[in-house]
């Protein structure tokens, strides 16, 4: 198992074209490094003797950049796929190199992945205004997880394909998030959160049941190969991001009500 993860991670890339910040793993893991040393020493270090921030304005921004960034992202790719791709989408494989749209697969697939680095910001915003509580193990499990497999994915995998078809899902779920944020902004005098909230997380988990069913969908078929390999590292992550966000999810909205109703149960005995 070890000699072929080896032989895999000396691969040369399947599409020599490599685009923006694509063109190597040193790429990749520096702009990680740089993105985990802030958040976990520099930033907090900054921060100690200083008042948090006020940078509501430029989160307004970054959340209108991201909720049109993610519109338009998943324009082009719901018509990419079902248009000039003509992806099937029993058995997805990514177009040939030779073919006349490849060139919109790339950027479409490079698109997605760019975001992702964009998303990381996310924890800058918290770090400079001391939301440190808001920077949890699966915020910044997600956050490194999401640019470094979306790497992975375009540099040995090549651009399009299965892995396109599950992150337009995630694209929908991100619309949606930052269109959360920006409205928590706009309300955030009034106090306590939209009621919508809870939403994004039930959202977010049926996005993952989505490409679980879809995975194991590809995995049985035995005459579908090229998307095989996407498909199994997609099932397999779905179920540890099922099990992440379930437990999130029960922490923050399931537990909180069951001690506050207890509370007031012993409030009404005293």
């Amino acid at each position: 198992m070890i000699a072929h993860m080896l032989d895999f991670l000396n691969r040369s890339p399947p599409d020599p074209v490599r685009l923006p910040l694509t063109g190597s793993q040193w790429t990749v893991l520096t702009i990680l490094g740089i993105y985990l040393v802030f958040i976990k020493v520099v930033g907090p270090w900054f921060m100690q003797n200083r008042k948090p921030y006020n940078l509501d304005r430029a989160i307004k921004i970054y959340n209108i950049v991201q909720i049109a960034y993610n519109v338009i992202m998943l324009v082009f790719c719901v018509h990419f796929m079902l248009g000039p791709g003509n992806y099937n989408f029993s058995c997805i494989a990514n177009l040939p190199l030779d073919h006349e749209y490849k060139n919109w697969e790339r950027w479409v697939s490079y698109s997605y992945f760019f975001n992702k680095i964009m998303d990381l910001l996310e924890t800058v915003f918290f770090i400079l205004r001391k939301k440190y509580r808001q920077i949890s193990f699966l915020h910044v499990f997600h956050h490194v997880y999401m640019v470094y497999a979306s790497f992975l994915y375009l540099y040995y995998y090549g651009y399009g394909g299965h892995g396109l078809f599950l992150v337009t899902f995630n694209v929908v779920v991100h619309t949606m998030m930052y269109t959360y944020y920006y409205q928590s902004s706009l309300n955030r005098n009034s106090g306590g959160d939209l009621w919508w909230k809870k939403y994004i997380t039930v959202v977010q988990l049926v996005q993952f049941v989505i490409i679980f069913s879809h995975s194991v969908y590809i995995l049985r078929q035995a005459d579908c190969q090229t998307s095989r390999l996407s498909a199994t590292w997609g099932s397999l992550i779905s179920v540890v991001f099922i099990i992440l966000f379930s437990n999130f999810y029960v922490r923050t909205y399931i537990l909180p009500k069951k001690t506050n109703s207890a509370g007031r149960t012993m409030s009404k005995a005293n």
